[in-house]
């Protein structure tokens, strides 16, 4: 009963301070936006947006390791783990510049989602060839002017916290834009929300850790399926699961290159 109350607050305060936190980032980008064309300013007021939810919440202690191997000015193709809603809300905590992908759904949210649009991350419509497509381009052109884009290459949250398959899409992405990889990972989130759930699971250390980049020489001549597999593999021996995390056929497969796309889906379930 604790549990639903606690939660009941905790999204109330989220829709609460949303509305009232949504109008200065309005504020924040028709100020900035003719002289910050990468809205640099904007997600930077969007991470101290987020992170207050983690902060406010004594439940939650969050720990980040190797912010300092993301160097600065560098468009990489940041990867990460997905076990929960919160690590949206946790990845801003490392309060470095990139660019969402993120499935249409969720620039609908009211007040959060129209914040996505101001900041001008990356729309997805699933099952829409011409969508995943259009992304594609989309995340070449930001990486093009200077901003890494952030992906979830699992494509979805895991529902018992366990790493799963990932799709190619951030692969094919690092290749054809000729940049590095960063592997992110993320710890404990399945824990204190875990999938198809909105209530919050007690008191839980929540980490993230900032592996080493893969440099783009290293993989530029490589076959996406592989790629995909040793990178799969950075991640489950990070996270311990080096004997489980297998990858299906079906995940690294030459057809799913157009398909995988690997944004993050947020809670709009």
């Amino acid at each position: 009963m604790l549990a639903r109350v606690g939660s009941l607050l905790f999204w109330t305060f989220i829709a609460v301070s949303s509305l009232l936190l949504f109008p200065v980032a309005v504020i924040i980008w028709a100020t900035t936006v003719l002289v910050d064309r990468r809205r640099v300013v904007l997600h930077r007021f969007t991470c101290l947006w987020a992170s207050l939810y983690t902060w406010v919440n004594p439940a939650w202690r969050v720990h980040v390791d190797g912010r300092e191997r993301i160097r600065a000015g560098v468009p990489y193709v940041m990867v990460a783990n997905h076990q929960s809603f919160l690590d949206i809300l946790v990845l801003f905590r490392l309060f470095v510049h990139f660019k969402w992908v993120s499935k249409i759904e969720m620039f609908r949210i009211p007040c959060i989602g129209w914040n996505m649009a101001l900041n001008g991350y990356i729309k997805l419509r699933r099952g829409d060839s011409l969508s995943v497509a259009e992304m594609m381009r989309a995340c070449e052109r930001t990486l093009a002017e200077g901003s890494p884009i952030m992906m979830f290459p699992e494509g979805t949250r895991s529902p018992d916290g366990r790493l799963k398959a990932f799709k190619p899409g951030a692969f094919v992405l690092a290749q054809r834009a000729r940049v590095p990889l960063l592997p992110i990972i993320v710890e404990g989130t399945s824990r204190a929300l875990p999938k198809h759930g909105f209530v919050l699971r007690g008191r839980h250390a929540i980490r993230i850790r900032v592996l080493d980049e893969i440099a783009f020489a290293s993989f530029a001549e490589k076959p996406i399926e592989q790629l995909a597999e040793e990178v799969h593999e950075v991640f489950a021996a990070a996270l311990g699961e080096r004997d489980s995390a297998a990858l299906a056929p079906s995940a690294v497969a030459p057809r799913s290159r157009a398909s995988g796309h690997g944004g993050h889906e947020g809670a709009a379930r």
